[in-house]
């Protein structure tokens, strides 16, 4: 599933095509994603024009000049292609597992934004667990998909002391807490797996042991950072193009050839002098990578 560096990759790509113009005709070439489609979708999203392409946590967030937020969250396959007018779709390159395109003319194009410019906007998603849903602008953090989300992590409001608030008292190994999206939002398997490699600490430490009485210790302090860098770095390479994922623009994220124990399982520790080898446990049904010599 794409996680927070891919959303904002894919958010950036569909700003640049569709803010400032109007939606001309929206095809819905199914009723439903993973949930079905608002009634009124069609008729509340055509002819309206994006003032602005926002993001919270994965959900992408396109509000309108008629005061709807068209809420977008891209499941577990789902992408965007952007097809400029009187061009071709931009083909991705290689994924780990293989995605196609769409142009509006695939079995998984489910919806297509034509554009008052002539661009026009697919959504492709083979396995259909990605979300489209309208709410309105004045009410949009009590739309039950985005309430009780937590605190957006490259935001000033997430540091060490709002963290080791959360982690006080609690049991659960550290990994699982970090994917609580009440906690941080947006955060996935990937980067709180390569966040925890440069902090140090192992995703399998009780999430209380990290700090002194809800109070930051050094390695909440760590933690925050590493988390903040990780994510920036990810961003700024594009995201990873694991599995069904791809930019917005068709263009493939380089961050994963950069993975320091994510994937990487039986290589050498990255670490300077560790010496340690990158070992793989699965926690929560998911794999944790991570170096048992230098995580502590």
């Amino acid at each position: 599933m794409p996680e927070l560096p891919e959303v904002e990759t894919v958010r950036r790509g569909l700003a640049n095509a569709m803010i400032g113009h109007r939606i001309e005709r929206l095809d819905l070439r199914r009723d439903d994603l993973r949930f079905p489609f608002p009634p009124d979708f069609r008729q509340r999203v055509q002819g309206a024009r994006i003032e602005r392409m926002d993001r919270r946590a994965k959900y992408l967030l396109g509000l309108t000049d008629r005061g709807d937020v068209l809420i977008m969250h891209l499941g577990m396959s789902g992408r965007f292609t952007i097809v400029p007018a009187g061009g071709r779709a931009l083909e991705p390159g290689v994924f780990y597992h293989a995605a196609t395109a769409g142009a509006g003319d695939g079995p998984h194009d489910h919806v297509i934004f034509d554009l008052d410019d002539g661009t026009r906007i697919v959504y492709a998603d083979p396995r259909r667990f990605g979300i489209m849903d309208l709410a309105r602008a004045d009410g949009l953090h009590e739309h039950k998909l985005l309430r009780g989300i937590g605190v957006e992590p490259l935001d000033d409001t997430f540091d060490a002391a709002y963290l080791a608030a959360r982690l006080k008292g609690r049991e659960a190994p550290l990994k699982a807490a970090l994917l609580d999206q009440r906690i941080i939002a947006g955060l996935g398997n990937i980067y709180v797996c390569e966040a925890l490699f440069r902090a140090g600490l192992s995703p399998q430490r009780k999430s209380g042991t990290v700090v002194d009485d809800g109070r930051p210790t050094p390695a909440v302090h760590r933690l925050v950072d590493s988390i903040k860098t990780v994510l920036r770095d990810a961003i700024a390479a594009g995201g990873s193009s694991l599995r069904d994922y791809a930019q917005a623009n068709g263009e493939l994220g380089y961050f994963q050839h950069t993975f320091e124990v994510y994937d990487q399982e039986g290589k050498p520790c990255r670490r300077p002098g560790c010496g340690g080898i990158v070992e793989r446990v699965t926690q929560s049904g998911r794999s944790t990578f991570f170096c048992s010599t230098c995580q502590e």
